[in-house]
Parts: structure tokens; sequence; C-alpha cells
């Protein structure tokens, strides 16, 4: 499948990820130590990958704190390669979703890369999309969000799975959102990354635009 018929694709079939890592930047030679995402089909959680991996290099206190991922549970895990090889498979022909996804992007890359791997799909921030939605939240943090929108959670932050799974819940709820405030029947992924890009002030301008080009059933 091709990035453009990606693009096409429903916006509710998606890969929903987060990486926890050692830092900030794989430039400044920081790498992941946890994967978790799910798949959503057709608006449904149908799948979900989660591992520990081994960067073979010491995390430091504030992460293991921040995170609750120890340098002992990292150092009988996967290393990085083998583990993205794998979640390689599990992404392939899928559009990518994150929050804050400039930052898991750069970790996705970077990691695909040594694992000598790839993907075709295309990347969409959930917090990009969620400030021109939700101009009203106190911010646009995935906690805040949660809270915001009521949306369902164990209460468990900072590990990645738990928080993929919240991400896929808000990624729902901005999808279903959409639909009832300007009647979208179809909302492709590239509406999704276009919307993401869009001043404030001119997402209703987008969304109208849209809705006038769809077909008439």
């Amino acid at each position: 499948m091709t990035s453009n018929s990606l693009n096409k694709r429903n916006a509710s079939t998606v890969v929903v990820l987060d990486f926890e890592t050692t830092g900030l930047s794989p430039d400044m030679g920081d790498r992941a130590i946890e994967i978790g995402a799910v798949l959503l089909e057709n608006g449904k959680i149908t799948d979900r990958f989660q591992k520990l991996m081994n960067p073979d290099r010491r995390i430091n206190s504030f992460i293991e704190n921040y995170t609750g991922i120890s340098n002992a549970m990292i150092k009988s895990a996967d290393s990085c390669a083998s583990v993205m090889k794998e979640f390689g498979q599990f992404i392939e022909g899928h559009n990518l979703v994150a929050h804050n996804a400039s930052f898991d992007k750069k970790f996705l890359d970077a990691e695909l890369l040594l694992a000598d791997s790839n993907y075709r799909g295309s990347f969409a921030c959930s917090m990009l999309i969620a400030r021109r939605l939700y101009q009203d939240a106190p911010n646009h943090k995935l906690g805040t969000l949660v809270r915001y929108k009521n949306l369902p959670t164990e209460g468990v932050f900072h590990r990645a799975l738990a928080d993929a799974e919240m991400t896929a819940h808000l990624w729902l709820e901005m999808l279903n959102d959409l639909n009832n405030s300007h009647q979208l029947d179809h909302i492709p992924f590239s509406l999704m990354n276009t919307l993401s890009r869009t001043p404030k002030h001119s997402v209703d301008r987008l969304l109208t635009k849209h809705k006038s080009a769809q077909p008439i059933h």
C-alpha cells in the first residue's frame, strides 16, 4: 500500500503509539526503553503491542522515577533492534498517531534506522489537533485532555501502553466530535493531518469546505 492510498484511508483505522525513553532526543544519544501501541480498526481497539527494550545503557534516576521503569527491568529485556523489527511488522500498512508526535516520530525513525527497518504510513499529532478542536481546554497535555473529555483511564501515566490507549480514546473522541459538529461521515487521515497544521481561526472553514466536497448520498 502506497503512502498516498494510506492518507486516503479513514482516520478510524490507525496505530496509536507511545515511547518511553532515556531522555529527550536521539540526536543526543538517547534511546527508547519501552514501546506501547494499540491498533484501531474502524474505531475499535483490535490489537495491542507492548515491550520493554534494552538500550545497552543505564537510565538515570529521574527517568526511573518518572516512568517506573528500572535498570533491572530493562537489563533482562530484548534488544532495541529485536523489538523494533517486530514493531515494524506491527505498524506495516498503517498510519500512525501519537500525542506530541514530533517526539515519538524522532525515536521511531532513529530506532527503526538502527534496526534496519522502516514504515510507509504518515504520522498525525493528537496534541496539535486537540489544540484546534478543544480551544477551551486548560492545556493540551494528555492527562488534562483525558480529564477534560472524561475519557477512560486506569490512572496510569508515563507507561507506554497506558498512554497509547488513552491517546487512542482521545483520537476516537475527536473523530466523534468532528462527526457530530460537522456531520462528517468519512474523515480521511489526510484531513486530520491538515487540521493539525490549520490556524485555529480557520478550522471551521476547513471543515465546512471538506463537508461540501463530500459526495451526497
